[in-house]
């Protein structure tokens, strides 16, 4: 049987919500290791200009515990 947890991320992107999901999990596998999934779980994007500048993500990403 394995354990799980799940750790909240924020992350954010000039480009899309999909990079912003990619960075979150690069980020958070630096000091987590066993990573199983990532779950978006929010998606938010700031505008400026009438145009969207900056794309944002809450996601939870679930690892392993050994």
């Amino acid at each position: 049987m394995a354990i799980l947890k799940v750790i909240e991320v924020l992350a954010n992107s000039d480009s899309s919500w999909e990079d912003a999901t990619n960075k979150a999990v690069e980020q958070a596998s630096k000091s987590v290791k066993n990573i199983r999934s990532v779950y978006v779980n929010e998606q938010s994007a700031q505008v400026k200009d009438g145009k969207v500048s900056e794309y944002r993500v809450n996601v939870k990403i679930t690892f392993e515990v050994k």
